[in-house]
């Protein structure tokens, strides 16, 4: 593999301002030293705020306070929101128990479990950032490219009684987490006291990303089916491990040019699902991933950070000329795809046998967020089984958890535990397979709630699917408090997303196994005009249904919305309905 680079194909004076940044940013380091100690305010430079998003971090505020205190005229609740770099969501325990000493001691007494698999904590004041990543940083983890415009966690399918496919993925997601790396040392000067390298930045080099590194943010992800829990179809590079007839992995076939984001009233933004680009054996597929990147980041459009996403320039250049050039750097000819099979894109809950007599729990976290509640004390529960567990933890792509490898004695009282928390498995099959961003109060682009929302939504609807008789059916709900869509809402059987204050666009038809993008149903409805849309389309599915129908499938078979395709059909090839079809 080289290091080749080529030159941006447009002026200076027609880089996005973001590219003048980090160019002008000493690979990374910009002036976060300096900004670290002005104790006049808890922000930083407007600069230093792109900058700071490649060491893993958002400088928010809470805007539930914003109104008083510009009343007040003081300055917005400034603090930052960290996430840790988590390859395929796993941690052993110490980790658990230093993130949740870091959740008390620095953020907001709660730990969040994200959509890409890995931990999220809020509320870290400016004062508190390096005792925290110094926290982090003393158990091995670290904050490093969980965000910016570089590779970010890459995921996989973190369920362990599919042991040796797990593994192979497992070991896939380390191995291009590590190599896709940045290699600056500015983390570990700003934040972990390290040695400065004499002679800046003539001696730092990137030999992958280079002086500006990616247009945008990439994600990576790593399937094994028949479970597509990471949405391999979301992401700009995904993996799918092709099994033969002893469950063992043979090789991969490769996705690109998956995206979730769009802006609405923007129709040359939309959601996309990734292509099958290939299959490559295990030993090429690092080789493959760093070339994949390296060709977003020389063809990757720097003039317009809308239209920066690997999924543009695939739709723009062609999947055969992306794949020949991927080829090229990679010197790796991939082979035809490979037949593989999802069925479904949540969780298995509750128990499932492991190895050597141990067995794996995977409980449910509402949105994610792990915190002591009245009745619900997850995360003093979760802290006890730490203290004692010797196997692991692992964070699902659904913002899960499970507890992997718990030996036959400890399973009765794990169990009890987890039970007393509120942390199995709802009844309601709507809930199960729900998820929801953050958005509102720290998320400064919501436009509206979602985390907090969302089970006020779930509970009226759980009410008008009880009456059809459809509460056990698994259906998948995702809500977004704008359109960036952080929980993929765009392969939702049910999606919403935030349109303005308390009202959200309807999108319904994709996939229960994560292969087909939903479609604009209802746009601007609020809280009454969602129920009062979805119950009738309850009642239709429960009365009309085919044998073994899925709800996303039936509202296709049903009319309500189109079968589109993928990419820039998103918008034009919709059939939105102001008021839903009635059943018969």
């Amino acid at each position: 593999m080289t290091g080749e680079q080529l030159e941006h194909p447009m002026a200076d004076d027609e880089l996005s301002r973001n590219e003048h940044i980090k160019d002008a940013s000493n690979f990374l380091r910009g002036t976060l030293a300096e900004g670290l100690q002005d104790e006049i305010t808890g922000a930083i430079t407007e600069d230093d705020q792109q900058l700071v998003k490649f060491h893993g971090m958002y400088l928010q505020d809470d805007r539930d306070l914003r109104p008083e205190r510009t009343r007040k005229k003081m300055e917005k609740a400034f603090a930052f929101m960290i996430r840790v770099r988590i390859p395929g969501g796993v941690v052993t325990p110490p980790q658990w128990l230093a993130l949740d000493q870091v959740a008390r001691d620095y953020s907001n007494h709660t730990m969040r479990l994200t959509t890409r698999q890995t931990v999220q904590l809020h509320g870290i004041i400016k004062s508190n950032l390096k005792p925290t990543l110094q926290a982090i940083d003393h158990v091995v983890l670290n904050t490093i490219a969980a965000c910016g415009d570089v590779n970010r966690n890459v995921m996989c399918n973190p369920n362990p009684y599919q042991s040796h496919a797990h593994a192979a993925a497992q070991d896939l997601a380390k191995a291009v987490s590590d190599h896709l790396l940045p290699a600056t040392p500015a983390y570990r000067e700003i934040w972990l006291d390290g040695e400065k390298i004499a002679g800046g930045e003539q001696e730092v080099e990137e030999p992958i990303y280079g002086k500006t590194y990616l247009p945008r943010k990439f994600k990576i992800v790593v399937a094994v089916p028949p479970s597509n829990d990471v949405d391999v179809f979301a992401h700009d590079l995904g993996f799918i491990a092709i099994l033969d007839d002893k469950g063992e992995v043979t090789g991969w076939n490769v996705t690109v040019g998956g995206g979730m984001g769009m802006t609405h009233g923007e129709p040359d933004t939309y959601p996309r699902t990734a292509d099958v680009m290939g299959y490559c054996a295990t030993k090429d597929a690092v080789a493959v991933a760093e070339a994949v990147v390296t060709v977003q980041r020389d063809w990757g459009d720097r003039k317009s950070r809308k239209h920066a996403r690997l999924k543009y320039t695939i739709e723009d250049r062609g999947l055969d000329n992306f794949r020949a050039e991927v080829e090229r750097r990679a010197g790796v000819l991939l082979g035809p795809a490979k037949p593989f099979q999802f069925t479904s894109m949540g969780d298995r809950y509750g128990w499932s046998e492991g190895d050597n007599g141990r067995a794996h729990l995977t409980l449910y976290v509402q949105a994610g967020r792990v915190q002591d509640r009245p009745g619900a004390m997850q995360m003093t529960a979760l802290r006890k089984i730490a203290e004692t567990h010797d196997g692991d933890f692992r964070i699902t792509p659904n913002q899960n958890l499970i507890i992997a490898n718990v030996p036959v004695e400890r399973q009765k009282e794990i169990h009890w535990l987890c039970q007393e928390a509120g942390l199995l498995a709802p009844w309601s099959g709507l809930r199960r397979n729900s998820m929801a961003c953050v958005a509102l109060p720290t998320c400064g682009l919501a436009l509206a709630e979602s985390e907090r929302y969302l089970p006020d939504l779930l509970t009226a609807l759980d009410e008008r699917l009880a009456v059809h008789g459809l509460s056990a059916d698994d259906i998948v709900i995702r809500m977004t408090g704008c359109p960036n869509g952080c929980a993929r809402p765009y392969l939702a059987e049910i999606g919403l997303v935030g349109k303005g204050p308390g009202r959200y666009n309807l999108y319904l038809g994709a996939a229960f196994d994560g292969s087909r993008l939903s479609k604009l149903y209802a746009e601007d409805v609020d809280h009454a005009g969602i129920v009062a849309t979805l119950d009738p389309i309850f009642k239709a599915y429960a009365d009309t249904r085919e044998k073994g129908e899925r709800f996303g499938d039936f509202t296709i078979r049903a009319g309500l919305v189109a079968k589109t395709g993928n990419g820039r059909d998103f918008h034009a090839n919709v059939k939105p309905h102001a008021k839903p079809v009635a059943a018969e």
